[in-house]
């Protein structure tokens, strides 16, 4: 039931956080006002929130500090509320932790329809992995566990988190054409659409790193309409015998 889940807006314009709160009421959620931070805390620590609907530009702590804080506590969905729409800004939203983002101004209806998908998201299971926490290829070593990528020569790559989860997902699954939808709901938990390119923009960060040659990739594979996949195992040459 809808009342079962508890939604804290943390929004410091007390008009627009009014609205919000009224609608979500409306609609058989349970809702909780927050105008910054502290105030959000203070009403977690009485009652655990389900999702967190959270402005980016608040006063004092901004909305990205208080999505990286809570993620790192809990898996609480989070909606982040955005002025902008830019692709990279939707990878920083990924990046800090955030399942999903509006812009303003936001219309309702299409909020209450990302709510709905994210609460429905939150807790379902993820593509399931080896137990093996170390992954070599291509002279590349990915240790899982200590979320670390080395090069051949010894030197480290820096992964962003969203480039780990990603690359990790795919190294677990050789072979395996994972959708752009399957992709995106394994770094977020956000609905994925036909305009999105997280995933795409990712990928080409990944093969950057990897000095995998976007034209002809041998690591990260385009599976053209369908998504990508990961081929440690690529087709070397085959050689022919000579004629006696």
């Amino acid at each position: 039931m809808r009342a079962q889940h508890h939604i804290v807006i943390v929004e410091d314009d007390a008009v627009t956080r009014a609205k919000l709160a009224g609608y979500f009421l409306a609609e058989g959620y349970k809702v909780s006002e927050a105008g910054d931070g502290e105030q959000m805390r203070a009403i977690m620590s009485r009652h655990p929130a389900d999702l967190l609907m959270i402005d980016i530009n608040l006063p004092g702590e901004d909305g990205l500090k208080l999505t990286r804080e809570q993620r790192e506590r809990s898996d609480v969905g989070i909606i982040l509320v955005t002025g902008r729409t830019d692709t990279v800004d939707r990878i920083v939203g990924l990046e800090i932790g955030a399942d999903d983002y509006v812009t303003k101004p936001v219309e309702h209806r299409e909020l209450l329809a990302r709510v709905k998908g994210l609460l429905r998201r939150v807790g379902k299971g993820r593509i399931p992995q080896p137990a093996s926490a170390t992954r070599h290829f291509y002279g590349w070593t990915l240790e899982v566990a200590r979320r670390t990528l080395q090069a051949a020569d010894g030197t480290f790559v820096e992964l962003t988190g969203a480039e780990f989860k990603l690359l990790s997902v795919l190294t677990a699954n050789p072979g395996q054409v994972l959708s752009r939808e399957r992709l995106l709901h394994e770094i977020s938990r956000r609905e994925w659409d036909a305009s999105d390119r997280t995933v795409d923009v990712l990928v080409r960060r990944l093969r950057q790193k990897l000095n995998d040659n976007p034209r002809t990739p041998r690591i990260i594979v385009t599976a053209h309409g369908e998504g990508y996949f990961f081929a440690p195992d690529a087709v070397q040459p085959v050689r022919v015998a000579a004629t006696p």
